[in-house]
């Protein structure tokens, strides 16, 4: 594991883990599409364009970590859920991904429903969880938004170095000794440090466009209350 990268190149994983997680990412995408149609208006859609463009321009961007010896980018995932929302801004992050494989060869194409769980689901799923957590407690302001983009940015990461490691002492192709538990500590420490890199220009981003437009932030759109039932008069003397 020279390189501890997030986009797993085929042959890392034996190939049944692989179809497994493919038919489970597959089946998450679709769940996602079914959810993320209620969402999509006329704001939600051309916004879920750009994310799309701006992670895949981003992830093009790496910063070394000089005391790992690796380099990280953006995954996506949170940012994605704070501007699209967790349905549409999964697909938005698979979108990337799947672009990302067959043009660009980052990453397997034989392993992309390793690395769509990994970064696309499990990173979104778990940034979102905290979004929605945060926002209840922090004021929804400048500070706040920005406080909960970083803390999100940076747990997602990690939570999809981890879902690496599930993965690898499942169907890994290389003996690791029995060391699984020094994998997952290297891959945490390597990506906390990432997921700093990724909470500052997570957090830049989402604060930057909630100045100008707030209202183009799906999280912090507020819950449309709801419309009372218009009284029935009286008619006729009767009630």
């Amino acid at each position: 594991m020279d390189t501890l990268a997030m986009h797993i190149s085929n042959g890392i994983i034996d190939g049944p883990v692989a179809a497994i997680f493919a038919a489970f990412a597959l089946a998450v995408l679709a769940f996602c599409v079914l959810r993320g149609r209620r969402d999509l208006d006329d704001r939600l859609a051309p916004m879920a364009g750009l994310v799309a463009a701006f992670i895949f321009a981003v992830q093009m961007l790496n910063f070394p970590i000089f005391t790992a010896g690796v380099s990280g980018h953006l995954l996506g995932g949170a940012l994605a859920a704070l501007l699209v929302g967790p349905w549409v801004g999964a697909l938005c992050v698979a979108v990337v991904l799947v672009v990302q494989a067959l043009v660009f060869g980052d990453g397997g194409v034989a392993m992309l429903g390793l690395n769509i769980t990994n970064m696309a689901i499990l990173g979104t799923a778990a940034a979102y969880l905290l979004i929605a957590l945060l926002l209840r407690v922090l004021p929804r302001t400048t500070a706040g938004l920005g406080v909960t983009a970083f803390v999100a940015a940076l747990v997602s990461v990690v939570v999809a170095s981890q879902g690496f490691v599930l993965q690898y002492w499942l169907g890994g192709t290389a003996d690791l000794g029995g060391n699984l538990a020094g994998l997952a500590g290297t891959m945490a420490g390597v990506h906390l440090l990432i997921g700093i890199g990724e909470g500052l220009i997570t957090a830049t981003t989402v604060v930057t466009v909630a100045k100008v437009r707030p209202d183009l932030v799906y999280a912090l759109r507020a819950r449309k209350p709801a419309v009372p039932a218009p009284a029935v008069p009286a008619a006729g003397g009767v009630r």
